[in-house]
């Protein structure tokens, strides 16, 4: 049955990320209105669902729903701590961590979604400060993430948590639409 579903359609539902050349400040803004309004919009679309439709996945051998919702807080605390560090260092070199493997501990598997839905209202909350208080200077300072190699900016990272929000909210948004063909 799922032999005839554009994999990397079900994968990237709303494309990969592609950061403009020239970021200006209205885009940093809506950017912004974006990752503020996330913990709402997952809240929203995860509060009522059974158990069984949390264990629904978006794509064949992907992560269920409840794993998306976890793996969202795992994610954008390691975020807020990487801004953190790059407000306060020197582009400092980030520590990337396993997120397929994260997602596969207990508490990635956990049932009760309800924590990571607290996480990520806290996060964003104290990530809205954070973002609401930068200016032009601080937005260009960078980290080093030693897999890709690259240093990135901080206002690349808002656009990529931007499109991350949007990414997962799709991935639930494909597994409810899809009624558990996966």
């Amino acid at each position: 049955m799922t032999e005839n579903f554009n994999h990397e359609k079900l994968r990237f539902p709303i494309g990969n990320f592609n950061c403009p050349e020239s970021i200006d400040a209205a885009q940093i803004n809506l950017w912004i209105s974006e990752i503020k309004s996330f913990p709402n919009s997952i809240s929203h679309l995860t509060k009522q669902l059974s158990l069984t439709e949390l264990n629904w996945r978006y794509r064949p051998d992907g992560w269920k729903i409840k794993q998306v919702v976890h793996h969202c807080a795992d994610s954008h605390m390691n975020c807020l701590i990487r801004f953190k560090l790059a407000l306060t260092e020197a582009i400092p070199t980030i520590k990337p961590y396993e997120e397929s493997k994260w997602a596969a501990l207990e508490d990635g598997l956990a049932d009760d979604i309800l924590a990571s839905l607290k996480i990520i209202e806290g996060v964003h909350s104290k990530w809205m400060i954070l973002l609401k208080s930068m200016d032009k200077t601080q937005f260009s300072m960078q980290y080093f993430h030693p897999e890709s190699q690259k240093t990135f900016a901080l206002d690349e990272i808002i656009g990529f948590y931007a499109w991350h929000c949007n990414h997962h909210l799709a991935h639930i948004k494909q597994a409810l639409s899809h009624k558990n063909q996966f």
